[in-house]
């Protein structure tokens, strides 16, 4: 009985309250960087689904509006930047640029009320409305997740856990610079038909 409380029952007594203490932080971390990456994918899901819609509605567009060849060619830019970024911040501002040409299309299509009524258009249009839906709350989502694990990695005891197996903050899914500012709208530079 002695045993127990000496020298090796007190080493076997601490690494029993260390394992019991480090073990449910460590699975906590583990599950919210899951559910951050989990919330990412629905982010990507809705980012993909606009990516593929959009080829749609420029050739929906490019029927009507021959001239107006700088808006396309921005949205296929656009179109090409938000494929090649890898990372939270840069699709972020990928989506921003997306956005923008997006925002630009729709000025060129009130000038053309014959797009406007064709059902095609108006069902790729609706599409792309609700995937900007999606999208929004997808983005949502993810912050509000990152968030949560970040709390995780920066709290007492966590950041120590976090430090020792590695587990670094997540990025949040932030509008680039100038995004709160909405686009001025000049309907005397399109061309009409």
């Amino acid at each position: 009985m002695k045993k127990w409380f000496g020298p090796i029952g007190i080493i076997v007594i601490i690494l029993i309250v260390l394992a019991l203490v480090l073990i449910p932080k460590y699975n906590g971390l583990v599950t919210a960087e899951e559910n951050v990456d989990s919330k990412w994918a629905q982010v990507e899901n809705q980012l993909q689904r606009r990516y593929d819609l959009i080829p749609n509605l420029v050739e929906s567009v490019k029927g009507y509006a021959n001239h107006e060849q700088q808006i396309i060619a921005d949205i296929t830019n656009a179109r090409a930047q938000m494929s090649n970024a890898n990372t939270p911040a840069q699709q972020a501002v990928a989506n921003d640029a997306l956005t923008g040409a997006l925002s630009r299309l729709l000025v060129v299509v009130e000038n053309y009320p014959n797009l406007k009524a064709d059902a095609n258009f108006r069902q790729l249009m609706d599409e792309l409305a609700g995937t900007e839906n999606r999208l929004a709350v997808a983005r949502e989502d993810y912050n509000n997740e990152v968030q949560q694990f970040n709390k995780h990695v920066k709290r007492f005891p966590g950041n120590l856990m976090a430090g020792m197996f590695g587990f670094e903050q997540k990025e949040y899914f932030k509008a680039a610079a100038g995004a709160e500012q909405a686009p001025s709208i000049d309907f005397s530079q399109s061309g009409t038909q």
